[in-house]
C-alpha cells in the first residue's frame, strides 16, 4: 500500500509543476484522496460487501468532488488533476500512467446490466478537462483526448482525438518514424544485404558477410590477397554502422514520442481538421474580396464604372454587360496603341 502511495506521489509531482512537497500532495491534493478512498471501496465491491463500497464512494464523491463507481478498475501511477467533476463509471478500466483532469466523464451509453458499458483507456492516455468518453470502446495507448472532446468511437494508439464529435488525428511523427527505417533499410540494402524484410542489424551483418567472401575469392584467384578485402570490409562496415545508427535514432524518436506528457492532451498536431477547414474557407473568401476589389480598382484605370453599366444599383449588375464593355476597353486599348 505505502509502495503504491509513494509511486502516487511521486506521479503528481513528476506530472504537476504547482506540487512543491509530498506532503503537499499527501494533504491537498483530492485527486490523490480520490483514489485512496476507491481502493478501499473498490475491495469492498470485490468482497461483493456492496454497499459498504458504495457509501464509501459517495463519501469520497462528497470529499473530493471526484465520483468513481467502486466497480471501476484503476491502474498504477493513475492522475486525477483538480478533478472537480470527474465521472468513472462502473465497467471503466483504466491502465497505468493514465491522466484525467477535470470535468471529464468516462460513461456507458447501453443500459444492458452486466455488459462493458464505459470505455477502456491504455496505458499513458491523457484526457483533457471537460471530454466525454462514452461507450464500451478502447482508447488505445499513449492516446490523447483533448479538452471538451466528446468520443463515441474507438481511439488508435498514440492517436489524439478533438472536437464534438471527436475527430481522430494521426502524429505525423509515425510516418517519419517509418521514413527514417525504411532509408535505413535502404542503405542496408545499397551495401549488399540479402533480405530487404530483415532488421538492420541483422542486414549490415550479412552485407560485411558477403563481401568479405567475394574479396577472398577474388583475391585468392587472382594471387593478390590483400587489398580488396580491407577495402571492402571497411566499407561494408561504415554502411552497417550508419544503418545501425540510423535505426537507433528512429527508435529512440519515437519512444519520446510516447514518452512526451502533454498537458490537457495539447499536442502540436492537435487543431481541429473541421475548424481548419472553416478557417480555410473563411481566408479564401477574404483573398476573393481583395482580387475583385483589385479588378474593380482595374476596371476604374481603363475607365469603366461598374455604377455606369446599371445605375446606381451595381448589385444588379449584368456580367455580360459587363464583359463586353471590358472587351471593348480593351480593343480600343489595343487599337490605339
Amino acid at each position: 500500500m505505502f509502495t503504491r502511495l509513494r509511486e502516487d506521489i511521486a506521479t503528481i509531482r513528476e506530472r504537476d509543476p504547482a506540487a512543491r512537497s509530498a506532503w503537499e500532495v499527501l494533504t491537498c491534493y483530492p485527486g490523490l484522496h480520490a483514489l485512496l478512498l476507491h481502493r478501499f471501496a473498490h475491495a469492498c465491491w470485490q468482497a461483493r460487501r456492496r454497499w459498504l463500497a458504495r457509501f464509501v464512494s459517495q463519501m469520497a464523491r462528497f470529499m473530493t468532488g471526484i465520483e468513481i463507481h467502486p466497480g471501476a478498475t484503476l491502474g498504477r501511477r493513475v492522475f486525477i488533476d483538480h478533478g472537480m467533476g470527474v465521472v468513472i463509471g462502473e465497467t471503466a478500466q483504466i491502465g497505468d500512467d493514465c491522466t484525467i483532469y477535470q470535468g471529464v466523464t468516462l460513461g456507458g451509453t447501453s443500459l444492458t446490466r452486466g455488459a462493458k458499458r464505459h470505455p477502456t483507456l491504455e496505458r499513458g492516455v491523457i484526457v483533457g478537462a471537460g471530454a466525454k468518453v462514452l461507450g464500451g470502446f478502447t482508447i488505445g495507448a499513449d492516446a490523447k483526448i483533448g479538452s471538451n472532446a466528446v468520443v463515441t468511437k474507438p481511439v488508435p494508439a498514440g492517436a489524439t482525438a478533438v472536437g464534438n464529435p471527436a475527430r481522430i488525428i494521426v502524429p505525423a511523427a509515425a510516418s517519419g518514424v517509418g521514413s527514417a527505417t525504411a532509408a535505413a533499410a535502404a542503405m542496408a540494402s545499397a551495401s549488399g544485404t540479402a533480405s530487404p524484410a530483415a532488421p538492420g542489424s541483422v542486414a549490415a551483418a550479412a552485407a560485411v558477410s558477403a563481401v568479405t567472401v567475394v574479396a577472398k575469392a577474388a583475391a585468392v584467384a587472382n594471387g593478390r590477397a590483400s587489398v580488396d578485402v580491407a577495402s571492402a570490409g571497411a566499407t561494408a562496415e561504415c554502411a552497417s554502422s550508419t544503418a545501425g545508427t540510423r535505426e537507433r535514432e528512429a527508435g529512440k524518436a519515437a519512444s519520446e514520442q510516447r514518452s512526451t506528457f502533454c498537458a490537457y492532451g495539447i499536442t502540436p498536431n492537435a487543431d481541429d481538421p473541421v475548424s481548419l477547414a472553416i478557417h480555410g474557407l473563411i481566408d479564401h473568401a477574404a483573398t476573393q474580396a481583395r482580387r475583385i476589389d483589385e479588378i474593380v480598382i482595374a476596371l476604374e484605370r481603363l475607365g469603366t464604372s461598374l455604377e455606369g453599366l446599371q445605375g446606381a444599383d451595381a448589385a444588379l449588375l449584368d456580367l455580360r454587360r459587363l464583359s463586353a464593355a471590358i472587351a471593348g476597353k480593351v480593343d480600343g486599348a489595343v487599337t490605339a496603341r
